[in-house]
């Protein structure tokens, strides 16, 4: 199989494989600053923060959803003499990812930057601030404001989350391609998250450092000086019989009926009359199965009891703790149809690159997790997928995998104890295929459901007998930028 030629021409600045793959505890500390060049305060104040009126403008419009009040809060600031913009830098904090360090970082953040750079998600959606927000310094600068002009074209965002909140984010950045209204800017990453492989992937590290205070800094400046590279983005479209899914993840929106038309038309793809359309971005991973069922479990009991998760380390022994009690690691043991391979349930069709026609592949009849990878890194840094060897790969019909060549690599997991075996990466996972679209056809029976997840946001999918619900997989047209917090 071969890359597309646009993978091929794209340089690649993403972090080596081995390196992301795992950050050890000894990185987490030379992250607080300990080492390495201290960042000086005031320099940074200098690279990243806008000129008053500016940043004024953006929080009166995003405040009140509406750029006119940005513009008339820009009018009404006084305008001293401005330093030159170098790379300004925006913030969103989501507090309740990870271990809830998200208040304590905002208070950190307003003292390094200022309060009006930084968005808390709980309060400001992503998308306000691309709609009011970049759409202020839009008319500023079609008004003659070469300032707001340079502000909007040097714009870099930061994102303090998880891999769920990188993806909500770049989600609604992607809109400023359809709407035409480029450059988007590029992303960097403060880990909050339990997994982190989006952080890890793009050299920002596996968890938030014990010397956050320290590391804040240096956290934005590289935000600030940092070279960007690629990643792709990946639609999932989920057509079920008409119903409802209860509990919609951020990673999944309702189609409009307008979207489902076009969706049809750019897919040659019929849907029945009475078909429940959701449309979805994901970058790192979509899975269906068990390890989506213990991510549902997990996601459910944070949010009745969020003091039992009150860091990565709580959070990794309450995912194995539902791993135990889901049924995985009795398969053999059981005659529960809920219990058995995916194969019972599911059909698998992949499109190759530069081929027109879906062919089907075959299912393991013991894999239980189905598992469509974008980047290196999977549950919290391991590399399931692995550093497979050039004969291997021609035996096979690979390639050696990227986050941004336009393919996706999926792989099987099998009862628990092959999940941990490859967690612990002693074995790899089942390799199953490589592939430039995606389609799944489930059909329920005794299974009236499955659990599935996208970038760690799961769902529980309904199932019917009579008919198939389909999620295909297709490349977004264009990639999303990601700043290399390596270098």
């Amino acid at each position: 199989m071969e890359r597309t030629e646009e993978a091929a021409a794209v340089v690649r600045t993403a972090p080596s494989t081995a390196t992301s793959a795992r950050v050890s505890i000894w990185e987490s500390v030379r992250a607080c600053g300990l080492w390495g060049k201290e960042v000086d305060k005031a320099e940074l104040r200098r690279q990243v923060v806008m000129p008053l009126y500016a940043r004024r403008a953006v929080k009166a419009a995003v405040t009140a959803k509406e750029e006119s009040a940005g513009v008339a809060a820009a009018a009404e600031t006084e305008r001293g003499e401005e330093a030159a913009i170098i790379t300004p830098v925006v913030v969103f904090v989501n507090s309740r990812s990870g271990g809830r360090h998200g208040p304590e970082l905002k208070v950190r953040l307003h003292e390094l930057i200022s309060e009006e750079q930084v968005f808390d998600l709980s309060v400001v959606k992503p998308s306000d601030f691309i709609i009011y927000g970049l759409g202020c310094l839009e008319r500023l600068a079609e008004q003659g404001d070469n300032c707001a002009k340079t502000i909007r074209e040097k714009l870099r965002i930061m994102v303090a989350g998880g891999d769920g909140t990188v993806g909500w984010v770049l989600g609604c950045l992607t809109d400023l391609y359809r709407l035409k209204r480029e450059p988007v800017p590029p992303t960097g990453i403060i880990p909050l998250g339990t997994g982190n492989d989006l952080a890890r992937s793009f050299g920002w590290g596996g968890s938030f450092p014990f010397g956050w205070r320290s590391a804040v800094k240096r956290y934005l400046s590289k935000a600030a000086t940092s070279p960007t590279c690629c990643l792709d983005s990946w639609q999932a479209v989920v057509m079920m019989p008409e119903g409802e899914i209860k509990e919609l993840p951020y990673a999944l929106k309702k189609a409009e009926p307008a979207d489902r038309l076009e969706y049809c038309q750019e897919n040659s793809t019929e849907l029945a009359e009475k078909t429940s359309c959701y449309k979805g971005v994901f970058y790192n991973y979509l899975s269906i199965g068990m390890d989506a069922q213990v991510a549902y479990g997990f996601h459910h009991l944070r949010d009745e009891k969020p003091y039992l998760a009150q860091g990565p380390v709580a959070n990794k022994l309450i995912y194995a703790g539902y791993s135990c009690t889901q049924g995985w690691f009795c398969t053999p043991c059981t005659a529960s149809p809920q219990l058995r391979g995916l194969r019972n349930i599911l059909r698998l069709y992949i499109k190759k690159v530069n081929c027109p026609e879906w062919e089907q592949i075959p299912m393991p009849s013991s894999v239980r997790s189905l598992v469509v990878l974008n980047l290196y890194n999977y549950g919290s840094g391991r590399h399931p997928w692995g550093d497979l060897k050039p004969d291997y790969l021609e035996k096979k019909g690979f390639v050696e995998a990227h986050s941004d060549d336009g393919l996706l690599e999926i792989f099987g997991l099998k009862e628990g104890w092959h999940a941990s075996f490859v967690m612990a990466e002693l074995i790899k996972a089942k390799h199953i295929a490589q592939a430039a679209a995606i389609k799944f056809e489930m059909r329920g029976g005794q299974w009236n459901r499955v659990y599935a997840q996208m970038d760690g946001e799961p769902w529980k999918q309904p199932l019917v007998q009579e008919y198939s619900t389909v999620i295909e997989i297709n490349k977004v047209p264009y990639h999303s930028l990601m700043i290399n917090g390596e270098q």
